[in-house]
């Protein structure tokens, strides 16, 4: 997995009217941020940007899937980024307003699992 620099600057270049932007090597991919906060990651040449359960139904119309990979041992699908399809990078505008969408959703607080109960130890009798 690998994003060339060239889709990257042109990401980027759609992407200029987002003020603080960066791009940061990631694995072996980019990750997008702005003023700390990282929104999006380009990964074999797919740009993903981070979704919640209110946009993520949005995405998936748009036919887009979820960021996934492969271990030694099982499928993973990470359901916080989805792919933004190409008709999208092309539209600057369009982009840009998803990306806001994205960025803002970056910014907040993730819930956080709930801890498991902690099991006590059976009084003895």
């Amino acid at each position: 997995m690998s994003a060339s620099s060239d889709f990257a600057e042109f990401v980027k270049e759609q992407l200029a009217s987002i003020h603080g932007l960066q791009g940061k090597r990631l694995f072996s991919g980019v990750g997008l941020s702005a003023h700390g906060v990282q929104f999006a990651m380009i990964i074999d040449n797919v740009l993903y940007f981070v979704v919640n359960d209110a946009t993520r139904p949005a995405y998936e119309a748009m036919g887009s899937q979820c960021f996934s990979y492969t271990t030694k041992l099982r499928h993973v699908e990470v359901k916080r980024y989805y792919a933004v399809p190409g008709e999208v990078i092309e539209d600057h505008q369009r982009l840009a307003m998803l990306a806001r969408e994205s960025l803002e959703i970056a910014a907040l607080p993730r819930k956080s699992a709930k801890p498991k109960p902690r099991k006590t130890a059976k009084a003895a009798r």
